[in-house]
Parts: structure tokens; C-alpha cells; sequence
């Protein structure tokens, strides 16, 4: 209890510190103290992370369902945001001398008073002789200044050319000094740079899954099963974001590749069957040659799995709790996630592979990962899982890659092939970069074809 309150603080300590940063970058340094454009940036920088804290909150506290979607989007949004502008904004902060050392150059030289100004007329100095009858030239000295007469201005290169924070004044930048235009072209190419990111990243997922096709040739597969496929979907994750629209584009595109069977490997949900029962439902029209299986994963113990998984039968598919249907050709098995094991309901892989003819291929689904090594002890020859979204964040894939043993895509270990897809949703912000949304078709192929 103790290390969960240190990391707790430790988090949002940070979230504080990265939150003043955005803050002195994209407010303080770019805009006219105690003007509307500052109060309005602070006020934003106060009530955006509290909006993500409701985001993240929400759904546990059983806060009604519409006001966990009124906060969905702001808060969730903003985290994405943040994550970009702040790398954004680091990256800036190597740009910045630069564009300032061009900018004092570029005024030096076109500054007055420089190398190539003109230098003045010489004065002669002979005598000015005057003529029979013409008065004599007075003499030149300077004319006494008129009382309250106005002081001349100052030229351009002479003392008082300084602008603000004494930085002389360029011909290039009128108005605000070099500095502050910095900041702001500084300021407003990161928050560009984060909203396009981020843009093109949420289009992404509302767009919907692609396609992807993979052939798995397995060595103890029968001859008959040459070519069987299996449509992999993971981390559907509906919830106050991405609803039964979102269900319906999977549903779609499940059933145009023909499958087989259909395989949801975990986190379907973020949310209760009240809440998202009716955007599930589109998940009743799936079709596939030998049915739809389910398996749970982490999101459905936070959601309430009993009766998620009673609701999946309701949909036609049938859950694998620790067990395994006969399918021609190959055994496939699916196990409980091990979030379950903290509600009493983990995997039991002898349950589900203990007692099988090991002469047959056998096909898991896990929802993570992190289970390889349990199927690879119990013979498996290949395993279906999601969880890692892929990292759905970049640079995330990198954290991804030191809790989970494969983060994307299909690789071996030992005799046992491990496939992970990036799933065909999102968690939290409905954003991805650098990893994008799957439904993957796995075809598997027999060495004795």
C-alpha cells in the first residue's frame, strides 16, 4: 500500500511539473502579461488535467454513463495532446538558440550604421571670401534650441535601438522582440505538429480496423486444416468513446474476409453490460464456418465478467474458460486472463491442455502475452493474444516492449509460434501513432500439405 501511494505521488508530480512547462512555453512566453490570452491559457492548463482525471476516474467511481462520455472526450483527448506537445516542445528547445543566433546575425547586418553606411561629406575649410557689397556669411554655429521644442528621435543604430529584454531591434521582427517571436514560432510549430499527430492518429482508430493476412504453417497440422482461417480480434475496448458504430465497422469487416471461426482474444469492453449491452450487439451478426470464440481479458474483470461473458453466449459466441473445443485438423483452447487470478478466476492451462492428444496441433487464445512460456510448457503450437495495443502511442511501443514478450506481429519460441495482434481499438485517448488498428486473418498451413 505504502509503494502504490509513492508511485501515486510520484505521478502526479510529474503530470504537475510536465503541466508547468506546457504551461511557461505555450503561455507565459508567448503571450502579454495579465492579458486574455494568458488568463485563458491558464484556466485551460487548470481544467484540462482535471478533466482527464475525471476521464480516468469516472468509469470505477460509477459515475452515470452519459457524464463518463461528456468527459471522455476532452479529458482523454488532452492526454494525447499533451504527450505530443511535450515532445514536441523538447525538441524545440534545441531549435530555439539557433533561430535566435539567425536572427542576431541577420540583424547585425542590415543593422545602420555597419560596414557599408555612408560616410559623411567632408567640410572644407577655406575661407568663404564675400563680395563687394554683400554682407558677410555669419558664421556657423548652432542655433540655440527653441524652449520646449521636441527632442529628435533616435536613428536606427544608435543608443536606445534596443527593444525589449535588450535585445536591439530588427528591421525583420517589428513589434515584439526576437525573443518573444521566437517563442512563439517556436510554441505554435509544436502545438501544430501536436494536433496534426494527433488528429491524423484519432481518424485512425474511428475509421476502423484494417485487414491484415498472416500464414502460420504448423508441423503437426492435418492435412485437412491446410488453409483453415482464423479472424484474430483483440482490445475492442467499447466504452464511452467507441460504441456500437465502432462495433458494427469490426462486424463488417470480420465477415468479408469469410472466416473459418472468429476469435475476440480479450478486452471487448471498458464499461458494464447496462452501459455497452447495446453496442455490443452488432457482435451477434458475426459469421464464420465453425463459430465465434471468446476469451476474456484484463478490461472484463474491471467491467464485470461473469456477466460479460454470460451477455458473449447471448451474442452466439461461446466462451473458452480454461477449456478446449476439437476442431478438424487442431485443437483450440483458450484460457482466462490473469487479471482473473485477484477474483479467483485466472488461467489453468491443465484444465484447458493437460489431458489433449499431443500428436495434434493445438491453438491457445490468452488475451497477454506474457502467458508464452506456460504454453510452450503445455505443447502448444501456436498462441492468438492482443493486450499491447502495439504500444498504440509512440514512442509507448518501448514501454510495451519490457512488460510483454512480443509486442506486435507473429515470432517463435521454442516450438511454440506467438502471434500478437495490435488490437482494433483503443484504450483511453482514441488516438493511435505508429501503431495502427488491426483484425487479423491467421491462415494456418500444414507442413504435411
Amino acid at each position: 500500500m505504502l509503494l502504490v501511494s509513492l508511485v501515486l505521488v510520484l505521478v502526479v508530480g510529474l503530470l504537475g511539473v510536465v503541466h508547468w512547462y506546457v504551461w511557461r512555453r505555450l503561455v507565459r512566453d508567448v503571450t502579454v502579461p495579465g492579458g486574455p490570452a494568458r488568463r485563458l491559457g491558464t484556466v485551460a492548463l487548470i481544467v484540462l488535467p482535471l478533466l482527464s482525471l475525471g476521464a480516468l476516474t469516472a468509469g470505477r467511481a460509477g459515475v452515470p454513463f452519459p457524464l463518463q462520455q461528456v468527459l471522455a472526450w476532452p479529458g482523454f483527448l488532452w492526454l494525447a495532446l499533451l504527450l505530443y506537445v511535450v515532445l514536441a516542445l523538447v525538441v524545440g528547445e534545441a531549435v530555439r538558440p539557433l533561430l535566435l543566433r539567425a536572427l542576431d546575425r541577420r540583424a547585425a547586418a542590415t543593422a545602420p550604421g555597419t560596414a557599408g553606411a555612408a560616410a559623411p561629406a567632408p567640410v572644407s575649410a577655406a575661407p568663404v571670401r564675400a563680395t563687394a557689397g554683400a554682407p558677410a556669411p555669419p558664421e556657423a554655429k548652432e542655433a540655440p534650441e527653441a524652449p520646449g521644442a521636441p527632442e529628435a528621435p533616435a536613428s536606427p543604430g544608435t543608443d536606445g535601438a534596443d527593444g525589449p529584454d535588450g535585445v536591439p531591434a530588427s528591421p525583420e521582427v517589428a513589434g515584439p522582440s526576437r525573443r518573444l517571436f521566437v517563442s512563439r514560432v517556436v510554441g505554435g510549430a509544436a502545438a501544430a505538429a501536436a494536433l496534426g499527430t494527433v488528429g491524423h492518429g484519432t481518424y485512425g482508430v474511428l475509421r476502423g480496423p484494417r485487414v491484415k493476412r498472416v500464414t502460420v504453417p504448423l508441423a503437426k497440422l492435418a492435412r485437412g486444416a491446410h488453409g483453415y482461417r482464423i479472424a484474430v480480434v483483440s482490445d475492442i475496448h467499447l466504452g464511452p468513446i467507441l460504441g456500437r458504430a465502432h462495433t458494427r465497422r469490426i462486424v463488417d469487416a470480420i465477415n468479408a474476409t469469410q472466416p473459418d471461426i472468429v476469435a475476440v482474444v480479450g478486452d471487448m469492453v471498458d464499461g458494464s453490460v447496462e452501459d455497452l449491452g447495446r453496442a455490443a450487439e452488432p457482435l451477434a451478426e458475426l459469421r464464420a464456418r465453425d463459430g465465434s470464440f471468446f476469451v476474456t481479458g484484463n478490461h472484463e474483470y474491471f467491467s464485470g465478467a461473469e456477466e460479460w461473458v454470460d451477455h458473449v453466449r447471448e451474442l452466439g459466441m461461446r466462451p473458452l474458460r480454461n477449456e478446449r473445443v476439437e476442431i478438424a485438423g487442431f485443437d483450440l483452447a483458450g484460457v482466462n486472463d490473469v487479471a482473473g487470478e485477484n477474483y479467483g478466476d485466472g488461467p489453468d492451462f491443465a484444465a484447458a491442455l493437460g489431458d489433449r492428444d499431443r500428436a495434434r496441433a493445438a491453438v491457445l487464445l490468452a488475451h497477454q502475452p506474457v502467458v508464452i512460456h506456460d504454453a510452450v510448457e503445455h505443447g502448444v503450437d501456436l498462441q492468438l493474444s492482443g493486450h499491447t495495443h502495439g504500444g498504440q502511442l509512440w514512442p509507448g511501443n518501448f514501454l510495451a516492449e519490457l512488460a510483454n514478450p512480443t509486442v506486435a506481429g507473429l515470432e517463435r519460441y521454442g516450438d511454440t509460434q506467438l502471434y500478437v495482434s495490435r488490437g482494433a481499438g483503443a484504450w483511453g485517448p482514441p488516438v493511435r501513432v505508429g501503431a495502427p488498428s488491426d483484425i487479423t486473418v491467421v491462415e494456418l498451413a500444414s507442413k504435411q500439405a
